[in-house]
């Protein structure tokens, strides 16, 4: 006994962790809820009392209807006489009472039954509703907590924890503390509760038999404390492992065209396999202790009456200590008390995932950040100057320690002076941006801002006085004007037209038919670079910041576009404090003072003149840059004429979209051809409002039929039915014991005394059979069903993660499906099914076998009893139901409520160096409180209905007791049926009826499973419109790469309105190069896609080998297609995995490896490495440098040996001696390839055979780079505008 409590009290110690978070009304709630639940607990106990008295009359009765059935007794004065009037006298010299009105007694008995239901009804009612609404307000809390504390960590902490655990953890980890906080516990304690209260009863019944029966208890309790430990454990390692395989699923489905492109579908469904392989062992060891334990407690339980029993009839007959009924109360109040703790035990089940998960979740609360950008300390300077200087810093990343970055660095950059930083990458430049920002803290040295140490002064103040370019702008999903908002709070429309003014940005946003009001889509992706640029610059400008800091702000531009945003930052760096890093040399020489860097320091400084007099990196950085040029150097300068301010879009383009996330939203409306003028579509304006109310179509999602989900399972049938028979046993357990149970009460009418003993013992060991049966029954249900459920989990990931990959590039485009909803899908979906089999079919064969053999018994002993019975059990089976259609309901807006939320937090995360630059994470934290309103409120409602069907189900069984023992009596006394029969019956439909509730218990968990199946099944379903199996379309084996556009029309699924190539015609022969040139959003990326398939075109063809495309099978035609685009993605794992991925159809060699990696001049520099080529790039690759993953997919494209490479502008973003590296390798890359290039830097292309000029989706000209500088005309004004050219 002791050991049980004291075991449920260090339960509850250990739970009260998770309520950390409790304000003192909450706790108020939970105390109450605890006090109804310990009540409430009291109550069958109680009804325990009742039921000894009524035993005991029943008994009284049947003995005297026995005496009286010899004619020559009588009753006189309630004693049993002889006719003559002398008293019985029995055996041991006792009398027998008569005179039993029985009809009376069962009458006052159903009045206390009724009584005692009306309690719990009011009292579940309470536990539920307070527990449940407490537990919603406190992980509304703890979400907010979490969020807001991850939102303050520094940048260092988040490149050690991957975003797509982070929102795994958001989602389904405190989801698993909710359900240890909520109903759960309140149930616990009313388990508790009952037990204490039961093991009284049996104290005032008879304290030996109780005694007897409590030295055995123990036993229960030790199982159910070692269970809740091993499940505690084992949940931990499932989560990890999951959380494992989820960053997986959040990488692959972020560069989902990289995967498409090398055609790694199959290899990431594998690597996506191998880490559930883990999560699933783990799984199925969980069930197996579940099972061993369950199978222990009833087996004790069992052995448990066997012994009771037989004691306490001897106490009844032998000692006469104790009656019939006194038997009967001390025996159930035992077992209730037993059982209850048994049943306890799920709780904890529950209690242990939700600690297993508040613990990572409370980590993270507790922890401090080592640079806290929400703390309000340090100081705040009157005023700024603006001089920034280095002394002697050392740092490395806290991702790699062993790396150095910064050694030694000291630099001095005066105010208002323009300060550009160059050298080759990888050479510390960016660093020095993110240590100004104090994104991170030198090892060693310290930055001062104006003599002050930054890490003294106020961290929001202090980013509060920067601005910052990043050459990949990240804009957030909502409007220009908003954007332009987040640069500072409070920001007037004035200002942020004026700033957007100062970003030569203010044209082209006024030519949108939204102007401001403009959405920029997910990422930005619906503006083109150049645009994003602008928008970013007018972000940092509207700070009004003392410092600018430009980090390669316009390499990813073409030439018009980056004399448009060149002219804005010349601008807006008067008179501020100015870093500028860039590769283009051809950027900076009219800075004040240029520094430069190599491996971590600084070698040099002096103006542009006095460098190059020097001759050290900074002249050899410009020498190389312009042995590019062959045109005379005093270009026209190139002033915006209104004509050309009629700004380009370029969609979204492969190379961004690889980087960033899958999306390719296209600009958003393209200048008409001819007139030079504006076509504006109107049918865009109302997307918003169509998205919400397609996204309301999509959301009602029919539950899923149960066949379909079983056909999933189909190859663990073996296992499913040896689950089944275990359940079928078990479920016909209780059906036995009450025919047993009813044959002990039996015994005691029997006069013969021998008899009665024989009897006593037959019944005995019938027990002890059952309970060995029930060991071996229950393991072998927990077992397999947990193994065919685990197996079904992650089959069911595999298939989705499998039929995500199928889908054509187009579905990725709708925001429905971006990767952090998609990754949130397979974690919470795929498990939600297991609700649906496995031990959801173990409950139901349970339920049936119970209810089955519970029928037969009662119909076969006393129809019409039994009918009375009958009529209480819809009840108490739809009291079941019925809390399960409310679940339903809720379940679904729950998750769409969360998903909501779930994109806030995704954007937040992804982007948090933006944010922590713009110092705006309050702003996501608030929004994201704001998204949390909605599913919260819900979850207070649920919580009164909930509770209202719980009570319900609560109090119908009282009113059952009632019902039929009143009715009970009137049998015994009138149709003189057999008392034990009674209780047979009313014993056998009562337990039945119970199971009938627990299967409806396990109700929510099927729901939840048939919508989430649902959702899945829809998924599966969906036929991609661009098929990648290898049987459809057909192939070729001499494969020459000759490509040809044949007026091809196309516009991009997400923005249908608007046309990107309109009639493209251009044909390439094999091995020749074609150069794609023309301004942002011609369509030049688009050509590109279109060869690659991801799309199809609207019109026209484009043949291969004079094939249309659409005919071709797509993994074919991929395997001859190689790409290197300007952000290639690369893969966490490492650099020999990153460049096998170029050929995913077989394995590829290590001398291919190190063959590849030579051509692309990547081999010495991975030989200088400590790991060589097992290094691990990181997180899309963030440990290398921009030209190092630019060599690596170079290497990675040439392993692929393709008859056809695409280059995106491949060199784009590298410095100019990495560029050199990386062309050098292109032009290697290039021999007797078909080549398609696409370069905004026209030195590139000079060599190309032809080179095309796009404008607004049509070829204009083409020809050879000499050609067209004698035509004079599109491509002469290209090379002659803008920034030199480098």
């Amino acid at each position: 006994m002791d050991l049980i409590l004291d075991f449920s009290l260090t339960s509850l110690f250990l739970i009260s962790v998770q309520f950390r978070f409790a304000t003192w009304k909450e706790v108020l709630m939970m105390v109450e809820g605890s006090v109804c639940s310990l009540v409430h607990g009291a109550a069958s106990p109680l009804m325990l009392l009742v039921y000894g008295m009524m035993t005991n009359t029943f008994v009284g009765y049947e003995l005297e209807v026995q005496e009286l059935a010899n004619p020559n007794k009588t009753c006189i004065n309630n004693t049993i006489t002889w006719l003559d009037g002398t008293v019985v006298e029995r055996l041991d010299n006792s009398t027998t009472y008569c005179g039993v009105d029985i009809e009376a007694e069962m009458t006052k008995f159903a009045f206390y039954y009724v009584g005692i239901g009306a309690g719990v009804l009011i009292l579940s009612y309470f536990q539920i509703a307070l527990w449940v609404s407490a537990a919603a307000r406190q992980i509304q809390r703890i979400r907010k907590m979490y969020f807001r504390k991850i939102m303050c960590m520094e940048i260092g902490w988040f490149d050690c924890n991957s975003v797509g655990e982070l929102n795994t953890r958001i989602s389904d980890d405190i989801n698993k503390i909710n359900n240890a906080i909520a109903d759960q516990v309140s149930i616990f304690i009313e388990r508790i509760s009952t037990f204490i209260f039961g093991f009284m009863v049996g104290f005032i019944g008879g304290w030996k038999l109780t005694l007897v029966v409590i030295a055995v208890s123990p036993l229960i309790g030790l199982a159910a404390g070692l269970m809740a430990m091993a499940v505690a454990r084992l949940t931990g390692h499932e989560l990890t492992a999951y959380a494992k395989a989820g960053s997986v699923a959040d990488e692959v489905l972020s560069s989902m065209r990289t995967v498409a492109a090398f055609g790694g579908e199959h290899k990431e469904t594998e690597r996506y396999d191998r880490n559930l392989v883990e999560a699933q062992a783990w799984g199925i060891k969980k069930g197996a202790i579940i099972g061993v334990f369950q199978g222990y407690l009833w087996c004790i339980i069992f052995l448990c009456y066997a012994l009771a029993f037989w004691y306490g009839s001897k106490l009844v007959i032998e000692t006469k200590e104790l009656t019939p009924g006194g038997l009967v109360q001390v025996f159930f109040g035992v077992l209730m008390g037993a059982v209850n703790l048994g049943q306890a035990s799920p709780c904890l089940e529950a209690f242990a995932s939700g600690r297993a998960a508040a613990k990572s979740i409370f980590d993270t609360i507790d922890r401090e950040p080592e640079i806290d950008c929400f703390s309000e300390e340090g100081h705040v300077l009157d005023k700024v100057k603006g001089d920034i200087e280095f002394h002697s810093v050392h740092f490395n990343y806290p991702s790699r320690p062993e790396v150095k970055i910064l050694d030694d660095l000291n630099v001095v950059v005066k105010a208002g002076e323009t300060t550009a930083f160059v050298g080759p990458s990888g050479s510390g430049k960016s660093t020095t941006i993110q240590l100004i920002q104090r994104f991170y803290d030198p090892k060693e040295g310290m930055v001062t801002l104006d003599g002050h140490d930054i890490r003294s002064l106020n961290i929001q103040w202090l980013r509060s006085l920067i601005g910052i370019v990043e050459q990949e702008p990240v804009l957030f999903a909502t409007t220009i004007a908003e954007n332009i908002r987040y640069g500072r709070a409070g920001v007037t429309m004035e200002e942020v037209i004026e700033a957007a003014k100062q970003a030569n940005a203010y044209n082209f946003i006024m030519d949108l038919p939204q102007k401001f009001d403009t959405l920029v889509g997910e990422g930005g992706g619906q503006m083109s670079g150049g645009q994003k640029q602008r928008i970013a610059i007018a972000r940092a400008l509207v700070r009004n910041p003392r410092i600018l800091l430009l980090d390669m702000a316009t390499s990813a531009l073409d030439n018009e576009s980056e004399a448009v945003v060149q002219e804005a930052l010349d601008k807006a760096r008067q008179g501020r404090t100015t870093i500028s890093i860039a590769h283009r040399l051809s950027t900076v020489h009219n800075a004040d003072v240029i520094v430069g860097f190599e491996h971590g320091r600084t070698v040099e400084r002096g103006t542009h003149r006095q460098l190059l007099d020097r001759k050290g990196v900074y002249f050899t950085l410009v020498t190389l840059q312009n042995q590019g040029k062959d045109t005379d150097s005093d270009k026209p300068e190139y002033k915006e004429s209104p004509k050309c301010s009629v700004f380009k879009l370029k969609h979204l383009s492969y190379r961004r979209s690889l980087r960033q996330r899958s999306h390719s939203q296209m600009s958003n409306n393209i200048p008409d051809a001819i007139s030079g003028k504006f076509k504006i579509h109107s049918d865009h304006l109302e997307t918003e409002e169509f998205d919400k109310s397609k996204r309301k179509d999509e959301e009602v999602i029919e539950p899923a039929p149960v066949t379909r989900i079983l056909k999933y399972n189909c190859p663990e049938w073996p296992y499913m039915l040896l689950g089944s028979l275990g359940a079928a046993i078990n479920g016909s357990v209780n059906p036995i014991y009450a025919l047993l149970f009813s044959e002990i009460l039996g015994t005691f009418s029997i006069q013969d005394l021998d008899e009665q003993r024989r009897q006593i013992n037959g019944i005995c060991i019938l027990f002890v059979s059952i309970g060995v049966l029930s060991f071996f029954s229950q393991f072998l249900q927990g077992y397999s069903f947990a193994k065919s459920g685990e197996l079904l989990t992650r089959r069911l990931r595999k298939v989705g993660f499998q039929a995500m990959l199928k889908q054509e590039i187009g579905w990725f485009d709708n925001p429905i499906n971006s990767p952090g909803a998609l990754t949130t899908r397979l974690a919470t979906d795929a498990s939600m099914v297991q609700g649906a089999t496995g031990s959801q079919i173990g409950m139901i064969v349970n339920s049936l076998t119970n209810i089955g053999a519970s029928f037969i018994i009662a119909y076969y002993f006393s129809w019409k009893l039994s009918l009375v019975v009958t009529c209480f059990l819809p009840l108490i089976g739809l009291s079941g139901v019925f809390q399960a259609k409310m679940l339903t309901g809720f379940a679904n807006e729950d998750k769409n409520a969360l998903e909501a939320a779930g994109q806030v937090s995704s954007e937040a995360l992804s982007n948090i160096r933006t944010i922590a630059g713009l110092a705006k994470e309050k702003h996501f934290v608030s929004q994201y409180e704001e998204k949390l309103q909605a599913p919260y409120k819900r979850a207070k409602q649920k919580a009164h209905v909930y509770g209202i069907c719980f009570a319900f189900a609560q109090c119908v069984i009282f009113m059952a007791f009632a019902a039929s023992f009143r009715y009970g009596g009137y049998l015994v006394s009138n149709e003189g049926l057999p008392y034990m029969m009674v209780f047979r019956v009313i014993s056998a439909l009562v337990t039945s009826a119970t199971a009938l509730g627990r299967a409806s218990s396990f109700t929510p968990d099927y729901a939840k499973a048939k919508i989430a199946a649902a959702q899945l099944f829809k998924l599966l379903d969906r036929v991609p419109k661009i098929s990648l199996s290898k049987t459809e379309g057909h192939s070729w084996d001499d494969f020459k790469g000759r490509i040809e556009f044949k007026g091809c029309r196309f516009t991009y699924p997400s923005r249908p309105d608007i046309q990107v190539l309109r009639g493209l015609e251009v044909s390439v022969h094999p091995g020749q190069t074609l150069a794609f040139v023309g301004s942002s959003g011609c369509g030049k990326s688009t050509s590109v896609q279109l060869l690659e398939r991801f799309y199809d075109p609207d019109e026209g063809q484009v043949l291969i080998d004079g094939h249309p495309s659409a005919s071709i099978s797509v993994p074919f035609l991929r395997s001859h297609i190689g790409i290197v685009s300007q952000e290639p993605v690369l893969f966490d794992c490492s650099i020999a995995e990153n460049i096998q991925y170029g050929d995913n159809s077989r394995t590829v060699s290590m001398e291919e490896i190190i063959e590849a990696a030579k051509k692309a001049y990547l081999h010495d520099f991975v030989m200088t490495l400590p790991d060589k080529y097992e290094t691990q790039v990181g997180a899309q690759g963030s440990q290398l440098s921009r030209g190092q993953k630019q060599r690596i997919a170079i290497a990675r494209a040439i392993v692929r040996n393709p008859k056809i490479l695409l280059l995106d502008e491949a060199t784009s973003a590298l410095d100019t001696e990495s560029e050199k590296v990386v062309q050098a390798a292109l032009d290697e890359a290039r021999q007797g390839r078909t080549c398609i290039v696409i370069a905004h830097r026209l030195s590139t292309i000079q060599t190309a055979d032809i080179i095309a000029v796009m404008s607004q989706g049509v070829v204009i000209e083409k020809g050879t780079h000499e050609e067209l500088m004698a035509r004079k005309a599109a491509y002469y004004k290209l090379v002659t505008t803008g920034a030199p050219i480098s």
